[in-house]
């Protein structure tokens, strides 16, 4: 854990923050704090912080928390995703957070299992303690949005201009001519959405409509990725040619 996070409602007046749980027995045991050491803080998408150590015992830390004024910006870099299988996307959660993306648009394709929308891996309440992980991992506070679509071509038509007004939107697909990284350079746009598709890939009613709506089809190359070896891929090239990877170090706290 590289950052503590807490809930908005978890700080107090003065800027005082008791934990229990998980947290809590993070910094005793692992960390093994004590009064006056200071730990690494942040609120919930809201800013970073240092917490300092007031207290501990009977399994409870209590910090007194100093916040930057900025809140960290929301990642530039939206990902449009076809559901993977359960476990591969209970994996893929804490990674999309630790990479930085701004919003996850879960779709159905033609090739997506229909019972997969089922899985547990799409309850909030089984996500949400990942995408936080994946924030602390990564030292951002700026939880994903989530957002989950049955009906492909409804989202594709209907629903993606309200998400995604402006920027650049690509769709991974092995077969195309052009680079990930010449496409995006060349793009320089504020924000990217990127297209990536189930284990079997888009079919051609799936391409033709990415294509009407502005999607730029790129490549890593002729190999067939599974999805979540080319989320992590695709990300990184994309942050990576769009200059969005940014480093979360605390500046000068004030007081709350």
């Amino acid at each position: 854990m590289n950052l503590l996070l807490v809930e908005p409602g978890e700080v107090g007046d003065g800027g005082e923050i008791a934990l229990g749980g998980a947290r809590a027995a993070h910094l005793l045991n692992v960390l093994r704090v004590t009064p006056g050491q200071t730990v690494r803080i942040g609120v919930l998408d809201g800013a970073l912080g240092i917490g300092e150590v007031r207290s501990v015992g009977a399994g409870r830390v209590v910090l007194h928390g100093t916040f930057e004024t900025a809140v960290p910006p929301r990642p530039p870099l939206d990902v449009l995703l076809a559901l993977p299988r359960p476990k591969v996307m209970a994996r893929l959660w804490a990674q999309l957070a630790a990479m930085g993306v701004g919003h996850i648009i879960i779709t159905n394709a033609a090739r997506v299992e229909r019972n997969y929308f089922d899985a547990h891996a799409l309850a909030p309440a089984r996500y949400r303690p990942l995408l936080i992980e994946g924030l602390q991992q990564a030292r951002d506070t700026r939880l994903p949005r989530v957002t989950i679509h049955r009906r492909f071509k409804v989202l594709i038509e209907d629903e993606l201009d309200r998400y995604f007004p402006d920027g650049l939107r690509l769709v991974a697909d092995p077969s195309a001519a052009a680079s990930t990284g010449d496409v995006v350079r060349r793009g320089r746009a504020d924000r990217v959405l990127l297209a990536i598709g189930p284990e079997g890939g888009w079919n051609d009613f799936e391409r033709g409509l990415l294509a009407a709506h502005g999607f730029k089809a790129i490549s890593l190359g002729p190999r067939t990725l599974r999805t979540d070896t080319a989320c992590i891929a695709l990300i990184a090239v994309v942050s990576g040619s769009a200059g969005t990877y940014r480093t979360c170090e605390p500046t000068e706290p004030t007081e709350p």
